[in-house]
């Protein structure tokens, strides 16, 4: 576990086998029904369980396994979390598409209302998280869900101010809706202060990292690390005319038509 390769690479395959996993059981249930968002979301709760679960165990636990155990653990809650999104379970209020050309402070509070729910559930898990760990020797399993947190507030702004590439095809049928609160745009001012801020917080964790008096410190900030830096590919997916989603495209069962509206256009 103190190889700082094998733990990029477990990361790395964390990262790319669970959003797969998760974008291949919402394609399943869209071709299925509603009834099948809904079984999947029950039948992930033990995910769920077993991640705060896992966070409580690991939070004693100052060896390299517990680290990522931790790690693992607060990925296995945002997952479910995740899982629920996707499956229009807990979304947000507002449910409609955004009328074009609907005024930007309108527009904003439309696109919060189509995730309030969401958000207000990653706080709940994140407040559960911070009282279930902060404070006790292992903590990574907290400051994992924060840079994940962070990082998705971020993406959705951008998403939202406008970037010039957006993947709908991985949209469900549930979220359809979504689509027309995104805006095609060759650059938004908050983009290079997202991903400034996403490379100090990765440079941040390899200090640490690099400075760390223990194997278990090590192991910790060098996931997080690998995190963060995941997390910034994944804005720069945005803006980079890069085929980024075949890495999970070729593992999805063929789409339902699209029925998303199209996407805004600023010129």
């Amino acid at each position: 576990m103190s190889n700082p390769w094998l733990l990029t690479g477990l990361a790395v395959f964390l990262w790319w086998f669970s959003t797969g996993a998760i974008l291949w059981r919402v394609r399943r249930a869209d071709l299925a029904g509603r009834d099948a968002h809904r079984l999947s979301v029950i039948l992930g709760l033990p995910l769920l369980l077993v991640g705060f679960l896992g966070l409580k165990l690991t939070a004693q636990n100052v060896t390299e396994l517990g680290g990522f155990l931790s790690f693992l653990s607060a990925i296995a809650v945002w997952g479910w979390i995740e899982l629920a999104f996707l499956s229009g379970i807990v979304t947000g209020p507002n449910r409609k598409p955004c009328p074009a050309l609907t005024p930007l402070p309108m527009r904003f509070l439309r696109a919060t209302g189509t995730v309030l729910w969401h958000e207000i559930l990653l706080l709940a898990a994140l407040g559960a998280i911070a009282a279930l760990v902060l404070g006790e020797p292992n903590a990574f399993g907290f400051w994992t869900f924060v840079v994940l947190f962070a990082a998705r507030i971020s993406a959705k702004v951008n998403l939202f101010l406008g970037v010039p590439h957006i993947h709908t095809e991985f949209l469900p049928l549930p979220l359809s809706h979504l689509a027309s609160h995104f805006r095609h745009a060759r650059m938004n001012v908050f983009f290079p202060v997202s991903v400034t801020l996403l490379t100090l917080a990765a440079g941040c964790w390899m200090e640490r990292a690099a400075s760390a008096q223990t194997d278990a410190a090590f192991a910790g900030h060098v996931l997080l690390t690998v995190l963060t830096m995941l997390a910034l590919l994944e804005h720069w997916f945005m803006v980079l005319p890069l085929p980024d989603q075949k890495l999970w495209a070729w593992m999805l069962p063929r789409p339902v038509p699209p029925q998303s509206p199209r996407l805004e256009t600023r010129k």
